[in-house]
């Protein structure tokens, strides 16, 4: 048996690509057994995820103090049978947990939830989600300043080192969903052992951290962008996404099973961003069984996970290859050559189409699940229109060509990015981007403008070096991330009408739109001196070349601001000879003070 599950371990962990990574997840799984208490036996630590999650700010003492007082109740909600929903769970605890909070002031800040605790259950709920915020600076857990006290303190049980991960991932990632923090910890714990047996503890722990840190990031991602689809859009559009998803890793099983699949993992996905963990991690569990019952007809590719304990089945489930399609069925010309199209269309438009959905996607996998979207949004909008006309064949039979219209306009977009990034290198075309999105979003700081942008330049850097279809999905996907995290940063504070149009209007054409935005022709920009926008101080001779650039980046902005996009190549070039002259000087800070009078940040 142990060598059956090492293989299924194997078989999983190298669809992982970081070696590094795939050796903590394995060592971790083998020290797992496939115990059906699994869940009760870790309580108290699905417990922790939920409190820490919900209140960010509170210490690790605190945190154990409400999870100790808080255990009794969650108890009553550790074991589903087959047939109950977790929903129901989630129904019953998370009103519990919130007048928990409410009615004790010494757990915490009162004053900071009082307007939530005023409201009734529903809104109290929603007010609570709403100050949940993703923590920046996520790596300084990793960065362990003396190994032999947390291997000391680990040894002694101190504190149990995977409950101070879990704590501090579970509030710096308030969206990060309960199976996959109970998976990383146990992968924390498992490095962080291994290497307290290692003479050189400190290269250790940065050998085997740092890939645990670059996955939590990516997926924790990943979870957020989900909460904000199932929030911000419609239900038909969280299960779209889920459709697409699934059809596209298990493209074998038939249509009523992945349209039952998807509404299941819609609903979980929804349940795990109220942030009921105790409820996200038993209906995960719940799900993962249910998969594995029919492995059979949904997915070869999924029988080496279902030999695996858990957490580590769902994560493998879920991180399993794409199985190869049997297109034996109907032709997707159906969807457009077919007289009886808007017979159907009329009278079960949802059910018709996701099979379209469900076809298509099956059909191009190596297409990313934005663009499915948009093909799936164009048919619908096709049909909308011919399907009122008095020869509707004639009308949508136009259907493929406008299908290939979209990927193709889609792909030339990506590969024009890519053409010039390969053109102007990383640097310079890190600073193209500025220009264009200081246009579009003037209302962003010059810190914020100089990240986001950052980030995109950082996806062009990983996604265009890859073969053609690969590049394709990379950037779309990294872009469906990003955008993402700029419209709930226009959520919280509204930055201007065409960013709100975008991120409100159309999740699928989300990119295309932002692509297209033109400048904010009503922006007024304010009157701001040098020293509001760049840190002008001595610390800036001491900082790493990546910080430099920043705050280059930062004055770039401010003057693009000022001036209207006038000369600002001339003004990098400038500002940097600056700060060379100036740091070489005896009296740095003074120098840049007086130098920058000098500069240009000020335009009446």
């Amino acid at each position: 048996m142990k060598t059956v599950r090492t293989i299924s371990l194997l078989v999983f962990f190298s669809s992982i690509k970081c070696q590094t990574l795939q050796r903590s997840l394995l060592d971790a799984a083998m020290q797992h057994s496939n115990n059906q208490n699994y869940l009760e036996e870790n309580l108290r630590a699905v417990t922790s995820i939920m409190v820490a999650q919900f209140l960010q700010k509170l210490t690790y003492e605190k945190v154990q103090t409400i999870v100790k007082e808080w255990l009794d109740l969650a108890e009553k909600c550790k074991s589903l049978k087959p047939h109950e929903s977790p929903s129901e769970c989630c129904h019953q605890l998370m009103p519990t947990f919130l007048e928990h909070i409410c009615n004790n002031q010494g757990l915490a800040d009162r004053h900071v939830f009082s307007d939530c605790c005023n409201t009734n259950n529903s809104a109290r709920h929603k007010c609570f989600l709403s100050y949940k915020k993703d923590v920046a600076g996520y790596s300084d857990i990793f960065q362990i300043s003396d190994p032999e006290q947390i291997c000391e303190m680990d040894k002694e049980n101190q504190v149990p080192v995977k409950e101070k991960y879990i704590y501090e991932t579970s509030r710096k990632h308030p969206f990060f969903y309960g199976p996959t923090i109970l998976t990383m910890s146990a992968c924390y714990e498992t490095a962080v052992r291994s290497c307290c047996q290692e003479e050189n503890k400190t290269e250790c722990f940065q050998i085997k951290l740092e890939p645990i840190r670059k996955y939590v990031r990516e997926i924790s991602s990943r979870h957020h962008h989900l909460c904000e689809i199932g929030i911000k859009f419609n239900h038909k559009v969280a299960k779209a996404v889920e459709l697409v998803l699934l059809t596209k890793k298990q493209p074998k099983a038939n249509f009523s099973e992945i349209a039952k699949l998807a509404m299941d993992i819609k609903n979980l996905h929804q349940i795990c961003c109220e942030g009921n963990t105790v409820a996200c991690v038993l209906g995960r569990s719940q799900l993962m069984n249910y998969t594995c019952s029919k492995q059979a007809t949904l997915s070869s590719k999924i029988t080496p996970c279902c030999e695996l304990p858990e957490p580590f089945r769902g994560e493998c489930i879920i991180n399993s290859e794409n199985d190869k399609p049997d297109l034996s069925s109907l032709p997707l010309s159906r969807f457009t050559e077919d007289q009886f199209v808007c017979k159907q269309f009329t009278d079960k438009q949802d059910d018709f189409l996701q099979e379209f959905l469900y076809e298509y996607s099956r059909r191009h996998p190596e297409l990313a699940v934005t663009v499915i979207l948009r093909v799936d949004t164009v048919y619908q909008n096709l049909l909308g229109k011919c399907c009122k006309l008095e020869n509707p064949l004639e009308c949508y039979s136009h259907g493929e060509e406008m299908f290939q219209r979209v990927v193709h306009e889609s792909h030339e977009h990506v590969k024009n990015q890519c053409d010039l990034h390969e053109k102007l290198g990383d640097s310079n075309f890190h600073d193209r981007l500025i220009v264009l999105y200081t246009k579009k979003a003037p209302q962003l700081s010059a810190q914020e403008l100089v990240i986001f942008t950052k980030n995109m330049a950082a996806a062009a850097t990983t996604c265009c070096p890859l073969n053609d279809e690969q590049q394709f999905v990379c950037m779309e996907n990294s872009a469906k991330l990003i955008l993402g995290a700029l419209c709930r940063r226009h959520e919280a504070e509204p930055i201007n009408a065409g960013v709100g149009h975008c991120c409100d209007d159309s999740y699928a054409f989300r990119k295309p739109c932002f692509d297209d935005l033109q400048v904010d022709g009503t922006y007024i920009s304010p009157h701001l001196s040098c020293d509001q926008v760049v840190n002008l101080n001595e610390d800036l001779c001491r900082a790493q070349e990546e910080e430099l650039k920043t705050e280059k980046q930062k004055y770039f902005l401010s003057y693009l601001l000022k001036n209207h996009m006038r000369q600002f190549q001339s003004v990098i070039v400038e500002f940097a000879h600056l700060v060379e002259m100036c740091c070489q000087a005896e009296k740095s800070e003074m120098c840049l003070q007086e130098e920058v009078s000098l500069f240009p940040c000020l335009f009446s």
